[in-house]
């Protein structure tokens, strides 16, 4: 079991990385090829791809549905997790099954754990909560097929800040976009919605999480933040679209801003 796993392609080093699963998240296996490849599917989402079996902890079927009951996430970048045993250190999104504040624990094995964590079962995410999550990603590197803090790609980036808000969505933007319930216009567009972006042949490419004030995150080179309009995403620094914008999608349903009228306080005095 390590701390992030890549998931190939194909049952080859060489092959491609698709995608990954980071520590924690269960999986369940297809098939085998030879000693060293196994197809795997994630819980989490479905998703099929080849793993190097040594990067796995077994599980049995009763410790698998324990391990669901109730999980926490980790909340920093980076944050060693010790045991007897060893030290190890976990990301941002990782697993953290049976949390009570200190520890957390895997058959055989329990580890404690003194970094901020997350629990969506149990935590109302407000949009405080929400922009703080966003934010932590905010200048990682662009990576194909990652999922963490050290490389992430634009649906990857999505789905790990839903997973964190307690919301499973697939892996890739082309699935992402069945998601959810139609934004008709941009202005419309809400902190938490997803915004689809297409390529020349009309295919659904990208995605990135909107801001307020027609602004975007997104993983474009870096998780960076850009200008949103009805055209796409516009670059301030290099003053050009990026991305052509096909669809914005409502799938997190954050709470409205407070608005305070002119002349009126956002607190009450009783009389």
């Amino acid at each position: 079991m390590v701390s992030v796993a890549p998931l190939r392609k194909k049952p080859d080093d060489r092959s491609e990385m698709v995608s990954q699963i980071l520590f924690g998240e269960q999986v369940k296996i297809i098939r085998k090829k030879g000693k060293n490849w196994l197809l795997i599917e994630c819980l989490w989402d479905s998703y099929q791809a080849w793993i190097d079996p040594k990067q796995l902890l077994r599980l049995t079927q009763k410790d698998s549905e324990r391990l669901l009951e109730d999980v926490h996430y980790a909340l920093e970048t980076v944050q060693a997790v010790l045991s007897d045993q060893r030290s190890q250190s976990i990301l941002l999104g990782s697993n953290l099954p049976s949390f009570d504040g200190i520890s957390f624990k895997f058959p055989k094995r329990k580890f404690v754990y003194y970094g901020q964590v997350i629990g969506p079962q149990k935590t109302e995410i407000s949009r405080e909560i929400f922009i703080k999550i966003i934010r932590k990603f905010l200048y990682a590197p662009y990576l194909w097929g990652g999922r963490s803090p050290f490389g992430i790609d634009c649906s990857g980036y999505t789905q790990i800040v839903l997973k964190l808000c307690g919301i499973q969505i697939p892996r890739d933007a082309s699935q992402q976009v069945n998601c959810g319930e139609l934004v008709s216009f941009v202005e419309e567009a809400r902190l938490g919605d997803l915004a689809f972006f297409e390529n020349k042949e009309s295919k659904i490419t990208h995605v990135g999480i909107v801001l307020d004030d027609q602004m975007i995150i997104h993983a474009s080179g870096q998780v960076r933040i850009d200008k949103l309009d009805h055209q796409g995403i516009y670059n301030v620094e290099t003053k050009k679209y990026s991305h052509k914008l096909r669809v914005i999608k409502r799938i997190l349903d954050l709470p409205l801003p407070l608005v305070v009228e002119a002349g009126e306080s956002s607190s009450t005095t009783p009389e």
